[in-house]
């Protein structure tokens, strides 16, 4: 092999590790967002709810592309309206920073979903049972609802972490010396865009194949208690 290429091959790798921590960074923003919305939206509150269906609408209905070109861009326009508005040093927003943010709210929209409906699928009967043994509503979601989410929540985050993970190449286009883009460059630099590329959908699939394997092994734990009730 070439010099030039191995030093290519390298230089994609690092940029593995790039997409891969903006993958993670951006699944525990979605966590983080999508738990909190989905109590909004099973709130009877409506200063709760319409704010939490907006967000979702919005985040679910508009592609993936188009918000971060709109986040990234006009976060920057505004930054830079800011700046100018009262004078103080102009700065830039880090693409690593905007990417994870904007992969991070996009996904929280469809976390939100998937914990609005794990949580439907708990029995509500549970709840009033445990209510009228005297569990305080803390008490009886920490004990008896959130676990079953989980439960049922596990597929859903799971197709989610799969998306998102090939999601992060839409970082390439905000400047971002992600994978996708240090394949572009090295295409453009030896003439041949298709080894690269070819490489970068090879780690995609090693990445994805490990998540597999990986949730299998969650999947069965949480689903270990309930897998013996249904073979007893």
């Amino acid at each position: 092999m070439p010099a030039d290429f191995a030093a290519h091959l390298l230089n994609i790798l690092g940029g593995a590790w790039i997409s891969l921590q903006v993958a993670l960074l951006s699944l525990a923003l979605a966590l983080a967002i999508g738990f909190p919305v989905a109590s909004m939206r099973l709130s009877q509150r409506g200063w709760l709810y319409y704010p939490a269906t907006v967000y979702t609408t919005l985040f679910r209905g508009i592609p993936d592309l188009v918000l971060m070109f709109f986040l990234f861009y006009g976060g920057q326009q505004l930054a830079n309206d800011l700046t100018d508005a009262y004078h103080l040093p102009q700065w830039d927003i880090n693409p690593f920073i905007a990417g994870c943010i904007t992969l991070g709210m996009i996904f929280g929209a469809y976390m939100a979903e998937t914990f609005r409906a794990a949580i439907l699928a708990v029995p509500y009967g549970q709840t009033e049972a445990a209510l009228a043994f005297g569990m305080s509503r803390r008490q009886c979601f920490r004990r008896i609802v959130f676990p079953q989410m989980l439960r049922h929540a596990m597929a859903g985050i799971g197709n989610n972490w799969l998306v998102l993970l090939k999601t992060t190449a839409l970082v390439s286009i905000i400047g971002l010396s992600d994978m996708v883009r240090r394949a572009d460059l090295s295409g453009k630099a030896t003439h041949a865009p298709l080894f690269f590329y070819l490489l970068v959908a090879v780690i995609f699939l090693l990445f994805t194949s490990v998540s597999i394997l990986v949730l299998r092994v969650i999947k069965k734990r949480f689903n270990r208690g309930f897998e013996n009730r249904l073979t007893a």
